[in-house]
């Protein structure tokens, strides 16, 4: 199994803070049958800057470390951008990187509390470099959460989405619990991932979302989500439903 979204690479955000935070990372994703994780340390989110060509020298640095300590997980280089308007320019310029350098698909975040009104130009420009944007956690998104067409427009015009193990299985509350699995139910979510931090609250939680995803979904919408993972690692196409709507019911009436 791969985990495509994973802040595993010491001392370069806020994730793992040391080596031997890092190693207890990958002994933990090793214990859940990850054999390889996407490094996606944050990037342009208003606190920390991590570029292409750094990534890949920490990348490889872990990866030495993994091997020496015969932890058999392979780290593969990636980055989680903040939405920003230079990002396309960045890109070209070598600063900001697709996922395992594929040139195929990257990492979009959005604020947790809004959605800017230049989102749906910069995915067309993003789309327009032959990229295919994802839009990680937008479960955990206010914004997507009130009005979830947001996010039906973006999927319906060629972004993917991610949602996170631990929305799924209650780790971030309720409310951002049923819109993952509603996101499923539409067909607006394309593939899993831990974006885990550390072992203790920010943990992976893949193997519980995985046995929760086929409980209530069925082994066939767990084999899509995680094919869509190893397709991404690879750099080829990811299998799409196309995408529903989230109806909201609305109550008349006094409380």
């Amino acid at each position: 199994m791969i985990d495509i979204h994973c802040h595993i690479l010491p001392g370069i955000d806020d994730g793992a803070r040391t080596i031997e935070d890092s190693l207890k990372m990958a002994e933990q994703a090793v214990a859940e049958g990850i054999s390889k994780v996407i490094a996606t340390p944050h990037h342009q989110n208003g606190k920390y800057i991590n570029e292409k060509n750094s990534i890949f020298q920490c990348v490889n640095q872990l990866n030495v470390q993994l091997e020496e300590k015969h932890i058999p997980l392979t780290v593969l280089p990636g980055q989680e951008s903040r939405i920003y308007g230079e990002l396309v320019q960045d890109y070209i310029d070598d600063k900001v990187m697709s996922l395992n350098n594929t040139g195929k698909y990257v990492f979009i975040e959005f604020p947790s509390n809004q959605v800017p009104r230049y989102s749906e130009q910069l995915l067309f420009d993003i789309q327009a470099q032959g990229l295919i944007p994802i839009i990680v956690h937008p479960e955990r998104n206010v914004k997507f959460i009130e009005n979830p067409d947001l996010l039906y427009n973006f999927v319906n015009k060629g972004a993917l989405t991610q949602v996170t193990a631990g929305s799924l299985t209650g780790k971030f509350g309720k409310k951002i619990n049923k819109f993952s699995l509603d996101l499923i139910h539409a067909s607006l979510t394309h593939v899993i991932a831990s974006d885990a931090h550390n072992v203790s609250g920010r943990n992976f939680f893949m193997t519980e979302a995985i046995d929760l995803i086929k409980k209530d979904f069925g082994i066939d919408t767990l084999y899509l989500l995680l094919d869509n993972a190893q397709a991404i690692a690879d750099g080829i196409v990811c299998f799409k439903e196309p995408p529903e709507k989230i109806t909201r019911k609305k109550f008349l009436g006094i409380f």
